[in-house]
């Protein structure tokens, strides 16, 4: 059996920038941090005593795909298929917080799966090898549309400036604070549901598209996380000018696309500025998900009495990145997967055929 944990992000400064529209020109820059809400992936070779099927795969729904290739999971059939998954497996899908809401869920399960295959053929991998290889799966293989700061962030973990180069590869620079300040920076932040999941691929899409019209804006925007790393880093900077240049780049993100917001998350964020917050942003794509607020801790209770309609969700930091929490690895010949017709099975000396 091999399990993993990889931690959801939240995405500060920089989203857009990551897309392929616009760093193979000019370079892409995000400040992010992971978090510790996790995506948990069991995976294992099927043992085999199950004649009426070969795989087990658990997710939203429960599969038992006698072949690979009808397998319902986009991502798990075209990874084992990609990896070269000969034997039978059980795959088993848990996560903390919903799907398609802007923290990076898939890029947590991706990574989380590839760790996983790698660790079930006694491979390692690199963070950096582990990093390219969720990108491959999800940009080439999968074919989905969206920038790479999603599968970057959840492999590495912490709170990094992420800088990726015109030829797609990337370097992770961590932000470094004291644990004073980082922990005084958290106590500012709040996270809130707001009740809707959209698919980030097809808002990607139209942001890709629009990439280049859009210069003045993504480039101020890419601007933004020299600004924001100054603002952790600074012994004598108010924290608080980081919750205003929040409100400066949620601004330049709406403007790009009317997908990014729409009237429910505008009302949102409305309340929360009248109620104490100095800045915020949707996370992700937009269109829904999670949505972040940035308020001094004695004006958070107002503004969680003011949207008790949404689910707050309470977080810390993560430092630890996509990890294997378990390994205990166990092979079966692929020989004893063919199928037959009937079981052999010795008795006494004697051959009894058992027709399954």
């Amino acid at each position: 059996m091999i399990i993993t944990r990889a931690p959801y992000r939240i995405s500060f400064f920089g989203g857009g920038t990551d897309y392929h529209t616009w760093y193979q020109e000019h370079g892409g820059d995000v400040l992010s941090t992971s978090i510790n809400h996790y995506n948990y992936i069991s995976c294992r070779y099927l043992p085999p005593f199950h004649a009426e099927y070969r795989n087990r795969i658990a997710w939203s729904i429960l599969e038992y795909p006698d072949n690979v290739n009808d397998i319902q999971h986009n991502a798990i059939r075209e990874a084992l298929k990609y990896y070269n998954v000969t034997q039978g497996v059980e795959i088993s899908n848990q996560c903390d917080l919903p799907a398609r809401s802007g923290l990076g869920s898939s890029s947590c399960f991706c990574a989380g799966l590839i760790q996983a295959i790698f660790a079930l053929k006694g491979k390692m991998i690199t963070r950096y090898g582990l990093a390219k290889e969720t990108i491959r799966l999800e940009r080439e293989i999968l074919k989905e549309n969206g920038g790479i700061q999603d599968q970057i962030a959840t492999v590495y973990g912490g709170l990094n400036h992420i800088h990726i180069n015109q030829n797609g590869s990337f370097s992770v620079n961590p932000v470094v604070i004291s644990e004073e300040r980082k922990e005084y920076f958290n106590n500012h932040l709040l996270l809130f549901f707001t009740g809707t999941s959209r698919t980030s691929s097809d808002i990607a899409e139209k942001q890709e598209k629009v990439a280049k019209k859009r210069v003045s804006q993504l480039s101020r925007m890419q601007e933004m996380v020299s600004e924001a790393c100054r603002i952790l880093t600074s012994s004598n900077e108010d924290l608080d000018n980081f919750g205003r240049l929040l409100h400066e780049t949620w601004m330049l993100k709406k403007s790009l696309t009317d997908k990014i917001s729409n009237s429910l998350i505008d009302e949102i964020y409305r309340i929360g500025m009248e109620n104490g917050a100095l800045g915020g942003k949707i996370l992700g794509a937009g269109g829904g998900g999670f949505i972040m607020f940035y308020a001094t801790p004695k004006n958070q209770s107002k503004i969680k009495q003011a949207l008790h309609n949404l689910i707050h969700v309470p977080f810390k930091f993560d430092d630890q990145g996509c990890q294997i929490l378990y390994y205990s690895p166990k092979e079966y010949h692929p020989s004893v997967y063919e199928k037959r017709d009937y079981i052999h099975i010795q008795n006494q000396g004697q051959e009894i055929k058992h027709k399954r």
